[in-house]
């Protein structure tokens, strides 16, 4: 089986077009890391590609030109392709991996979490707050739940309890949170249903794989 496979011969057979579909199921198409061997969802990896200077590139969006490779979006992941020279290996070809690889992914997805909730705030998607919270939850327009990392672990089951059956984002610290509403801190927030709150679900997702606490 694929995934019983060194991680080495992995990632040398699995270099693939960026445009090209491993597997087609309902859900979208699918790829398989480069450590692990195992075949999943694109929205669950992150995919890399070579610079004109070598070097190699996180591509979050998965948009870049070129050739690429898939990796589980984890920091051990991550740690395991630098160490076992997974990327020169997948990609046949010298390559230059900066040592703060797993640092950049994780300041890029933190980015992308923090605009898509600052779009969401603008658009008059997202609210902070328990108050406004609950309002919006009673209204039925709340699609992700949103609760600082560092706050207290009853405050969170508080706001979970006002709708245990949509999912909870909790990756984001405080201060980062409240950089998203234009304010010092926040604890609290709802976003609404939409391509924001999609797209914030596996961001948030991939983060908190990259995330070492």
């Amino acid at each position: 089986m694929a995934d019983e496979q060194p991680a080495e011969e992995i990632a040398e057979g699995l270099i693939e077009d960026g445009e090209n579909v491993v597997l087609e199921e309902e859900k979208g198409p699918n790829r398989r890391c480069i450590v692990t061997g195992k075949v999943l969802p694109v929205e669950q990896l992150i995919r890399f590609v070579v610079g004109p200077d070598g070097m190699v590139v996180p591509d979050i969006e998965a948009r870049l030109p070129g050739r690429g490779l898939w990796l589980s979006a984890g920091r051990d992941m991550v740690n395991t392709a630098l160490a076992k020279k997974l990327f020169a290996k997948g990609f046949r070809r010298k390559v230059t991996v900066p040592d703060d690889l797993a640092e950049t992914i994780t300041r890029q997805l933190l980015r992308r979490c923090l605009e898509r909730i600052g779009l969401a705030r603008r658009a008059g998607q997202a609210v902070t707050g328990y108050e406004k919270v609950r309002g919006e939850l009673k209204a039925g327009r709340g699609a992700v739940l949103l609760a600082a990392a560092d706050g207290a672990a009853d405050g969170r089951e508080k706001i979970r309890a006002l709708a245990p059956s949509l999912p909870l984002v909790a990756v984001l610290h405080g201060d980062e949170l409240g950089a998203a509403f234009g304010r010092s801190h926040a604890v609290h927030a709802v976003v609404a249903a939409g391509r924001l709150a999609d797209g914030l679900k596996i961001d948030a997702a991939r983060l908190a794989g990259m995330r070492p606490d």
